[in-house]
């Protein structure tokens, strides 16, 4: 029996390998596109930067450091130079594709950063596994741009699955829906009427601003926005904007709110402070063809006849006023359940009456003028 030379016996030391056989390497050096290891083969084992993931431009040099350990796939015993190439990225994608299945056989929920973003929808990787999510599944809400998902991670669920085509399907609206509903359910548990509560402004419009409270939306109508006259919404608040609101009203899955609160509302003490013979200044706010509306205070306005306004005849009050002038008048009527005042400037001018002249009055020297009319047409226009 004749005696191994000392090549053979190194060769036998060798283990053998096959292709598509795993083994566990350790790496001797990094380069920015390959990763060299010894893998216990008479040849080391290359692994380029294709072979390591699919992401491109990656500097192999972050990812790994001499004495690492790995393990890879063999693709070739032999790359003609007496190398063996290596994937990592093919054995990952094949343990990553039974991951994909466990997840989409138990609806686990996961979580990956978005790699692409598409006209039609968005790209996550889990284990190497490419996974596409519909624009329809991204969001609960329509969204026509999704550039705002690029590099985030979102969690979503595995709802398609089909390895054979390659095609992985993954939904996120599902689980926003899931959450709202239980949000929702939880803020109706926990609010009633009356309640004042904080929320963010979500949305605005020419009739008033949704307000996100946590679960559910509330409608802030424009009439209930202030004790005053509110004319633009927009004016008054943005998107984003965190406010503290009454909830007025809860009726089935609808939440009526309001800013009006009791201990800022203008008529408390109004009966003191516009009490009939006061004299008072405010500035016109807007005017109709028979007198002016006076802003006294911000939601308190009182009403200036056309024929109050001068000792002289005045056809309209815009002859006399303009809109934004102050006006100093007296208080001649005052109604505190119906919330109207009526102011005389030519009250001030005439020289004051003895009890006996103001009893012998006619109706025609008495300011009486409804304006429900008025009020209700304006209130109308607000809606």
């Amino acid at each position: 029996m004749s005696e191994l030379t000392f090549e053979q016996m190194l060769e036998e030391s060798f283990k053998t390998i096959h292709s598509g056989e795993v083994v566990e390497g350790t790496v001797i050096d990094v380069k920015p596109e390959e990763i060299i290891l010894n893998i216990g083969y008479k040849s080391d084992g290359i692994l380029t930067r294709n072979e390591y993931t699919n992401e491109p431009n990656v500097d192999l040099t972050t990812v790994a450091k001499p004495g690492d350990t790995m393990e890879v796939k063999v693709l070739k015993v032999n790359d003609g130079e007496g190398q063996v190439l290596l994937t990592y990225k093919r054995l990952a994608a094949e343990k990553g594709n039974k991951r994909i299945e466990e997840a989409f056989n138990n609806q686990e929920v996961l979580t990956a950063k978005v790699t692409q973003v598409l006209d039609g929808g968005i790209c996550v990787v889990v284990d190497e596994v490419r996974i596409f999510i519909p624009a329809s599944l991204v969001s609960d809400t329509y969204e026509k741009d999704l550039s705002k998902y690029a590099g985030q991670e979102i969690s979503f669920v595995i709802t398609e699955y089909n390895p054979k085509r390659r095609r992985y399907i993954g939904n996120r609206r599902v689980l926003l829906t899931a959450e709202k509903e239980e949000k929702q359910k939880a803020l109706y548990e926990k609010i009633k009427e009356g309640d004042v509560v904080e929320g963010t402004v979500k949305n605005i419009t020419d009739f008033g601003a949704f307000i996100d409270l946590g679960g559910a939306d509330g409608l802030l109508h424009i009439s209930e926005m202030s004790w005053g006259r509110v004319e633009n919404p927009k004016k008054v608040f943005k998107v984003g904007d965190q406010v503290k609101v009454l909830i007025k009203e809860i009726a089935g899955n609808k939440i009526a709110l309001s800013m009006k609160f009791e201990d800022e509302n203008p008529w408390k003490d109004s009966a003191v402070k516009y009490a009939v013979g006061n004299v008072v200044t405010g500035k016109v706010a807007r005017m109709t063809d028979f007198g002016a509306f006076v802003e006294l205070e911000n939601g308190v306005d009182a009403l200036l006849h056309v024929s109050q306004i001068s000792k002289d005849h005045i056809e309209k009050p815009s002859d006399a006023l303009k809109i934004g002038e102050e006006v100093t008048a007296k208080i001649v009527d005052f109604n505190e359940e119906e919330k109207k005042i009526s102011l005389s400037v030519k009250a001030l001018l005439e020289p004051e009456k003895t009890e006996t002249e103001e009893a012998e009055e006619t109706d025609e020297d008495v300011v009486s003028v409804d304006i429900d009319a008025v009020i209700a047409e304006e209130n109308n226009e607000n809606e």
